[in-house]
């Protein structure tokens, strides 16, 4: 790899890194181009070529991602969530989680937590099902050692 490749993929790198940290901030293209140091369109057309997808889909992912965590793991209206992971709009956050998740962040909520639900075991089962096993007992009127 030449170092002018190894040159933009670090630059581009360190743009993804951004989105990544900071994925609940309003983040656009010429902002993250100036992370990258190179044009907006530059920069949207070299991170298509080398992560396959544009910054705007790879952002909504991530916001995606992070939400469907949200929901999963706490209790939070889907509202909160919505504006948690940086979307403005509960009608552009469902239609877009639905998008890529395939069913709306209500319904995924409710499979997922049912789910959980079913493979929870109670502390007491599982201590009993996790206690040791040891020797087996001596047959009756077996001499004890």
């Amino acid at each position: 790899m030449s170092r002018a490749a190894e040159d933009r993929n670090r630059r581009l790198l360190r743009a993804r890194d951004t989105i990544d940290r900071s994925y609940a901030a309003p983040l656009d293209v010429a902002a993250l181009a100036r992370v990258a140091h190179v044009s907006p369109a530059h920069f949207a057309r070299q991170f298509r070529a080398v992560f396959g997808e544009t910054p705007h889909r790879y952002l909504q992912r991530r916001r995606i991602e992070r939400a469907m965590e949200l929901l999963r793991d706490t209790d939070l209206p889907v509202t909160a969530v919505c504006l948690d992971v940086g979307f403005a709009s509960l009608g552009t956050f469902s239609r877009t989680f639905s998008a890529v998740v395939g069913e709306s962040p209500s319904a995924y909520r409710e499979r997922t937590q049912a789910s959980r639900a079913a493979q929870y075991v109670p502390a007491c089962l599982e201590k009993t099902l996790r206690r040791p096993v040891g020797p087996p007992a001596p047959p009756a009127g077996a001499p004890v050692a």
